[in-house]
């Protein structure tokens, strides 16, 4: 699945945030990028039921197979 970052700007002025494919706490990476490209305080943080998932990473090497969990 395609990783990405949805970003939605509110007529009050607040940005909401939502990942989509990032499993883990690698979301809380998007986070801390958004927070830094615009100097904005994170106010509230939802995490969905992804954040408790881990990715599988299927490595193909020379006809050899390698599972990372």
């Amino acid at each position: 699945m395609t990783k990405k970052l949805k970003i939605r700007l509110r007529p009050n002025g607040e940005i909401e945030m939502e990942t989509v494919g990032v499993k883990g706490k690698e979301c809380l990476d998007y986070i801390k990028l958004l927070q830094k490209l615009t100097e904005v305080k994170i106010s509230k943080t939802e995490l969905k039921d992804e954040y408790y998932e881990t990715e599988t990473q299927i490595i193909n090497c020379e006809n050899a197979e390698i599972r990372l969990d």
